[in-house]
């Protein structure tokens, strides 16, 4: 069998040998056939409020590497630009600013809001000039709520947003607010797609949270799949620290503490009464990754209760296992493992997909 087949029968399959962990080479195959093509998380329309208003990134830093400017243009379209100058390849905006234009600070290239160029000294006499590629290059961009993303890849991988949408369509997202002071990156020792694969299912809950565990009904806890996304269902043992749900929503009359949704390959969206944490991992090296959690909040009285406290304890928790588990499989004595099949269902769909799109 070759080692990145994942049969589709949860009871017959292995999960994927452990070179996919330890490997440089397949680490870098991973940039372009996984993470490239998919959706990836900016920030929110909050970074870019008013026309003219101008912010820099580099996607995924240390990985995809990829220099980028948000816009939003005189009309006040959000745009999402290429942030390399098309002459000589500068960084044409350096921070956060608002101003009338883009312009290079290397040889004074101009370019419109809308990334097309404008104008350029010294360049009167070149031939066939300007051309489509003197444009800044423009990215697709998707919107839910109030948050951005955006893909690399000419034909990005399908997306689950409406079945987000749909599940949560009763809640006020322009009431969640994004606060810094409650953010945080987590440095992990251990490859992105065991990070991954912890999240993805509730089996170890009772093992390894013991907090959490006091508050989520394990018994109850349930794991649904989409195409490329997945959605964890935290039940509350008792009535408290509940979402209010309405008639209209798919789980009303359940006493939902949590919804932990994941977007294929990287992002997780966990959803409480208090608000969102959005939680995007970033890969650095084969056994490195970065982790940051972005904190949304909608109702501040009940921040930090229920099974959205202690956030920075369970993901201590869940570093810990996942960093022991970077140990364990460099050893010559594994190579595979099993599946559960009534609680490692989001593992197993997560490894289809990367044994899919890897080949």
């Amino acid at each position: 069998m070759p080692r990145f087949t994942i049969h589709p029968d949860i009871a017959l399959a292995r999960t994927p040998h452990t070179d996919l962990y330890t490997d440089p080479h397949l680490f870098e195959i991973t940039k372009e056939k996984l993470f490239a093509p998919s959706w990836q998380f900016i920030g929110d329309t909050g970074l870019v409020p008013e026309p003219g208003d101008a912010y820099p990134f580099t996607l995924l830093e240390k990985f995809l590497d990829e220099p980028l400017v948000l816009v939003r243009d005189e009309k006040g379209t959000l745009r999402l630009l290429s942030n390399v100058c098309t002459h000589r390849g500068n960084i044409v905006v350096n921070e956060p600013c608002r101003l009338p234009h883009l312009r290079c600070r290397y040889h004074g290239r101009l370019f419109h809001l809308d990334g097309v160029f404008r104008s350029m000294p010294e360049f009167r006499e070149v031939l066939d000039f300007p051309a489509p590629a003197d444009n800044l290059h423009q990215l697709p961009l998707a919107r839910w709520g109030n948050w951005l993303f955006t893909s690399l890849g000419e034909h990005p991988h399908d997306h689950d947003w409406a079945e987000l949408t749909r599940r949560m369509s009763w809640l006020p997202l322009e009431t969640f607010v994004y606060h810094p002071e409650y953010t945080r990156d987590f440095i992990v020792d251990a490859h992105w797609a065991l990070y991954c694969e912890n999240y993805l299912e509730g089996f170890h809950i009772p093992f390894v949270h013991a907090g959490l565990n006091t508050v989520i009904d394990y018994g109850n806890y349930t794991t649904e799949l989409f195409h490329h996304s997945s959605l964890q269902l935290g039940i509350a043992k008792d009535d408290e620290n509940c979402f209010a749900l309405p008639p209209d929503s798919p789980d009303y009359g359940k006493k939902v503490a949590a919804y932990y949704f994941f977007i294929f390959p990287n992002m997780m969206f966990n959803f409480y009464p208090w608000g969102l944490s959005v939680n995007i991992v970033r890969p650095l090296s084969p056994t490195k990754t970065k982790v940051s959690f972005l904190t949304y909040i909608c109702d501040k009285s009940t921040f930090n209760t229920g099974a959205g406290s202690g956030l920075d304890t369970v993901e201590m928790e869940d570093e810990a296992v996942v960093q022991a588990v970077q140990k364990g499989v460099r050893s010559r004595f594994y190579s595979h493992g099993r599946y559960s099949v009534t609680r490692e269902q989001g593992t197993h769909h997560f490894h289809q997909i990367l044994a899919e799109l890897i080949g």
